[in-house]
């Protein structure tokens, strides 16, 4: 069983693919979102790469834990991916502070500078949405 993860956002979407074993989460690659027909495109065809059973779908609540605009945002566009892909799983993953986490390691750990950060964070924010949810299967 493979895991696709998504960070669905405005002009990006992050995403990140679990190992063959569903232990660890490897950023893929940054959609740059074009529209609905080439994002569902894109998303696709990483389905078939990897052969994903399930997406785990960042689900941005607000910090308090409500609900906001984003959830409603990230859950109009994986309605649309259900309809495109129906025999692919969904589960909503509560990525709250996982950009930041993203952003933390790359400055620190890392020490990406801020113009490489912006075309990455993305992507990281997706490894720590999947990663936190293959470790919670263990």
């Amino acid at each position: 069983m493979r895991y696709l993860s998504l960070d669905i956002g405005d002009k990006t979407i992050g995403v990140a693919a679990s190992d063959l074993l569903g232990l660890t989460a490897q950023g893929i690659k940054t959609i740059q979102r074009v529209s609905n027909k080439e994002d569902l495109r894109q998303i696709g065809e990483l389905i078939a790469q990897y052969e994903i059973t399930t997406l785990i779908i960042g689900y941005p609540k607000n910090m308090n834990g409500t609900e906001g605009e984003r959830c409603e945002m990230v859950k109009n566009f994986a309605e649309k991916i259900g309809k495109a892909y129906p025999a692919v799983g969904q589960i909503f993953w509560d990525e709250r502070l996982s950009t930041v986490a993203a952003e933390k390691f790359l400055i620190g750990a890392a020490d990406v500078s801020r113009k490489k950060r912006k075309k990455v964070i993305d992507k990281m924010a997706a490894v720590y949405i999947l990663q936190g949810y293959l470790d919670s299967l263990n």
